[in-house]
């Protein structure tokens, strides 16, 4: 029985709350799967426990927190507070799953990452909400180098998940991953994406379409939009593959030498900077092999980014499915 009910991507009554992904007329999408996941989750492992830095409803926990109300922690607006209890939880057995926005725990908390849960081995699972450019609020509530900064914190997993699908398995999975892991979370009306026989697997990247011209090398929900693109691109007469990785740490780069290897260009594809993230890891991944591939990189410029809807952002940064589509077909 799913965690979740599924739901079509038009809601009645509904408006899409802050950090939700674009509404794609005809998609199916998931309510806080995050949410629902853990709390389902926590009814089979008591040593489960839920935190939130006063951003209970703006990262999904609610439904854990209805659910197991006395194995909920809220330390209100103090991010370092957040590590540091989760971790101290975990020194005593708990599994500590802990939410808020990406930006703040980064820039916020980082050092309390690095040391208290990461260098320790502790039990920590960040849901980190609203990566890149899914929160309209500007810079100070963007997470554009998330993944830049904690690709530095050693002994930390890290996994940035595409879909519903994927989220639900993720928020299992890191119950038996050994450590502290940071996932990037997605959250309000979720798409589901990937089929029904989606497995994930942490450190394994995933080819989810074949393709023969074109290899796109994609994380997060910024794969859907590689797979949009690419069925489109097929109507132009385009054959473009994608490779879905979604562990950025361990970094599977076995698998990405593997899909670059059968295409003659590549292209790669990141809701993040493209420094520092999923695109330095490719090219790191294709120079120590020694291979040498056209590449293009659709992410986000070394910058601040402005107030918007996630629709203009996208638009205006070039990361919409029509910027996927000129990389595919046009080869710009």
């Amino acid at each position: 029985m799913a965690d979740t009910p599924a739901t079509t991507a038009s809601v009645s009554g509904r408006t899409r709350g802050m950090g939700e992904l674009i509404d794609i007329a005809g998609k199916v999408t998931e309510i806080a799967p995050f949410g629902h996941t853990l709390a389902a989750l926590a009814s089979e492992r008591p040593e489960i426990v839920g935190l939130t830095a006063d951003m209970g409803r703006y990262s999904d926990i609610l439904p854990f927190r209805d659910a197991h109300p006395t194995r909920f922690f809220n330390v209100g607006m103090a991010e370092q507070n957040l590590i540091m209890t989760a971790a101290g939880l975990a020194k005593t057995g708990k599994i500590a799953y802990c939410t808020t926005y990406s930006v703040f725990i980064t820039r916020r908390a980082y050092d309390f990452v690095a040391l208290a849960c990461a260098h320790s081995m502790a039990n920590v699972k960040i849901f980190a909400g609203m990566p890149g450019l899914v929160n309209g609020y500007g810079a100070t509530h963007q997470a554009t180098e998330d993944l830049n900064m904690m690709r530095g914190i050693a002994d930390l997993t890290i996994i940035d998940p595409c879909d519903a699908t994927e989220l639900k398995q993720v928020v299992r999975a890191v119950a038996d991953i050994p450590g502290t892991v940071y996932v990037r979370n997605l959250r309000g009306k979720v798409p589901v994406e990937l089929g029904p026989d989606y497995v994930f697997e942490v450190g394994k990247a995933k080819v989810l379409r074949p393709g023969r011209e074109v290899g796109i090398i994609s994380a997060g929900y910024m794969t859907a939009r590689a797979l949009d693109a690419a069925k489109a691109a097929k109507d132009r007469g385009v054959d473009a593959g994608v490779l879905h990785v979604g562990t950025i740490k361990p970094f599977d780069a076995k698998s990405v030498i593997e899909f670059a290897k059968r295409f003659d260009r590549v292209i790669v594809a990141e809701n993040h900077k493209t420094s520092g993230g999923l695109a330095s890891l490719v090219v790191e991944a294709l120079y120590d092999a020694g291979i040498v591939k056209p590449m293009i990189k659709i992410g986000l410029v070394d910058s601040f980014f402005e107030c918007g809807s996630q629709e203009y952002l996208e638009a205006k940064y070039g990361v919409d499915t029509p910027r996927f589509l000129r990389a595919i077909v046009d080869g710009q």
